[in-house]
C-alpha cells in the first residue's frame, strides 16, 4: 500500500506539473485537450475510474492487474488536480515578474524554470498537500477489484475475529501513514512561507 502511495505521488504530481508547464506555451488546441482531460478525470469519481479500466479493458482486449488499475486511476486523478493547481499557481505570479526576467535575456523556458515555477510551487503547496493525501487515501478503493491493502485485509479480518479490532488497527495504520505527510507538507508550507 505504501509503495503503492508513494507511485501515485510521484506520477500524479510530474504528470499534473507537465500538463501545466504545457499550458503556458498557449497552443490552443493542447490547452483545451489539457482542459478537458483535467474536468474529465475531476468529474469521474475514483472508484468508477478503477472499475473501468479493471472490468471495462479487458473487453476491449487490454488486460490491467488490481495494482495497475488502481495506479493508473487514481495517478490520472491526481495530476488532474495537480494541473489545476499548479496553473492557478502559475497564473498567481504576477506578470511583471516573467516581464523583468525576459529582459534580462532569460528565454521563456528559462524565465518558467527559474522565475516563475519556484514562485508558483511555493504557493501552491497547501492545496496540493491536500489533495495528495485525498487522493492517496483512496488507495483504499482498490479493494472492490481485490486490491490486497490496509482496508481489504482490516475488513477480512474483522469478519474473521468477529470484532472491530482488526478496522481500529487499520484506522491506526492509516494515521501512522498519513500524520507524517500532513506534518511534511506543513514543513514545505512554514518553511517556504512568504516573508511577512
Amino acid at each position: 500500500m505504501r509503495e503503492l502511495a508513494i507511485l501515485i505521488v510521484a506520477a500524479g504530481t510530474a504528470f499534473g506539473l507537465v500538463l501545466a508547464v504545457l499550458r503556458t506555451f498557449g497552443f490552443r488546441l493542447l490547452n483545451a485537450l489539457i482542459v478537458v482531460f483535467a474536468d474529465v478525470m475531476r468529474a469521474l469519481p475514483p472508484l468508477v475510474l478503477i472499475i473501468l479500466l479493471y472490468f471495462a479493458l479487458p473487453l476491449a482486449g487490454v488486460s490491467m492487474g488490481a495494482f495497475a488499475a488502481t495506479w493508473l486511476s487514481l495517478t490520472l486523478v491526481l495530476a488532474a488536480f495537480a494541473e489545476e493547481i499548479f496553473w492557478a499557481g502559475i497564473l498567481a505570479v504576477p506578470k511583471g515578474q516573467w516581464e523583468s526576467a525576459r529582459s534580462t535575456g532569460l528565454t521563456r523556458l528559462e524565465t518558467l524554470g527559474q522565475v516563475v515555477l519556484p514562485q508558483a510551487v511555493r504557493m501552491t503547496v497547501p492545496p496540493l498537500t491536500n489533495r495528495v493525501i485525498a487522493t492517496t487515501k483512496g488507495t483504499a478503493l482498490g479493494s472492490v477489484v481485490a486490491l490486497s491493502e490496509i482496508l481489504n485485509q482490516a475488513s477480512s479480518s474483522a469478519s474473521l475475529a468477529g470484532n472491530a479490532t482488526p478496522l481500529t488497527l487499520g484506522a491506526a495504520a492509516y494515521l501512522a501513514l498519513f500524520l507524517p505527510v500532513v506534518i511534511f507538507g506543513r514543513w514545505v508550507e512554514t518553511r517556504f512561507a512568504w516573508k511577512r
